[in-house]
C-alpha cells in the first residue's frame, strides 16, 4: 500500500507539472528488470503479480477518474496527462517488493557467515555413530 501511495503521488506530480510519462516509466521499469537479476525468484514472482493486482480494480475504477479530473481542473491535456497512471501503479510495487527481496538476500548472506549450528527441540542428535 505504501508503494501504491508513492505511485499516486508521483502520478499527481506528473499530472500537475505535465512532465512526460517516459521520464518515470523507463527508469522505473529498468530498475525493476535489473533488480530481478539480483533478488530471489520468489520475490520477483510476487512483485510482478502484485503490480498486476494493484493496477487492476483500484486504479482503473477510482484513481484514473481522479487523475482525469485533476488534469481537467489544472487545464492540462486529459489524454496526455492522465495517461500512464495505471503503468505507474503497476511499476512501483515491482521495485518495492524486489527491494525487500534484495534486503532479505543481503541479510541472509550475513547470517550464513556468522551462523553456528543450532539444534531444535525435535531434532535428533546422534552422539555415537554406529
Amino acid at each position: 500500500s505504501l508503494a501504491v501511495s508513492v505511485a499516486m503521488g508521483i502520478s499527481m506530480i506528473r499530472v500537475i507539472t505535465g512532465i512526460s510519462v517516459l521520464w518515470f516509466l523507463l527508469p522505473g521499469y529498468a530498475i525493476a528488470l535489473i533488480l530481478s537479476f539480483f533478488v530471489p525468484d520468489i520475490y520477483t514472482a510476487i512483485a510482478f503479480d502484485s503490480g498486476g493486482v494493484a493496477s487492476g480494480p483500484m486504479t482503473a475504477t477510482f484513481m484514473l477518474q481522479f487523475f482525469i479530473g485533476a488534469a481537467a481542473t489544472t487545464g492540462g491535456n486529459i489524454l496526455s496527462d492522465a495517461f500512464g497512471v495505471v503503468a505507474m501503479v503497476a511499476m512501483v510495487p515491482l521495485i518495492s517488493i524486489q527491494a525487500v527481496g534484495l534486503i532479505y538476500k543481503r541479510r541472509e548472506a550475513v547470517t550464513e557467515e556468522t551462523h553456528t549450528e543450532e539444534y531444535g527441540d525435535f531434532d535428533i542428535v546422534e552422539l555415537w555413530e554406529g
